[in-house]
């Protein structure tokens, strides 16, 4: 979800006019099984990737992909992210929105708490529709 709402800033702000975007994440494994010698591994930094896809208002695809290694609810996603609109770059960045923001909503996973590594590991799938979506 907050790549889905940054991104479609960071779009917009890029001169993208979003009609839509669709975001699903999840979590990179570790060490090929996710656990040290037998014993879980939430003391290692985790990554996680992001794959969105959208539209804009004039019909061109829309992506956003890479690499996650920490998001803060609704603030801002940091790693390693590139745009593309109609087929061009339109940014390469290592962070999205605001992460000095103060959190609106829900709860903000740092770096090594808790093992949640930044990134949740659930996949969820979010869809921002600018305007009505029937035109």
């Amino acid at each position: 979800m907050t790549t889905d709402r940054t991104g479609t800033s960071a779009l917009q702000r890029n001169g993208v006019d979003v009609r839509w975007l669709s975001c699903s994440a999840g979590v990179d494994r570790l060490d090929g099984g996710g656990a040290l010698n037998g014993s879980p591994a939430a003391s290692l930094p985790r990554t996680g990737h992001v794959e969105c896809t959208g539209r804009t208002r004039s019909g061109q695809d829309i992506s956003i992909s890479g690499k996650v290694t920490q998001a803060l609810d609704g603030r801002c996603v940091r790693g390693d992210l590139t745009a593309r609109a109609d087929g061009r770059d339109v940014f390469r960045t290592d962070v999205l929105g605001d992460c000095d923001a103060r959190p609106t909503f829900g709860a903000v996973y740092p770096p090594g708490n808790s093992g949640q590594g930044g990134v949740r590991p659930a996949v969820t799938v979010t869809v921002t529709v600018t305007g009505a979506p029937w035109g």
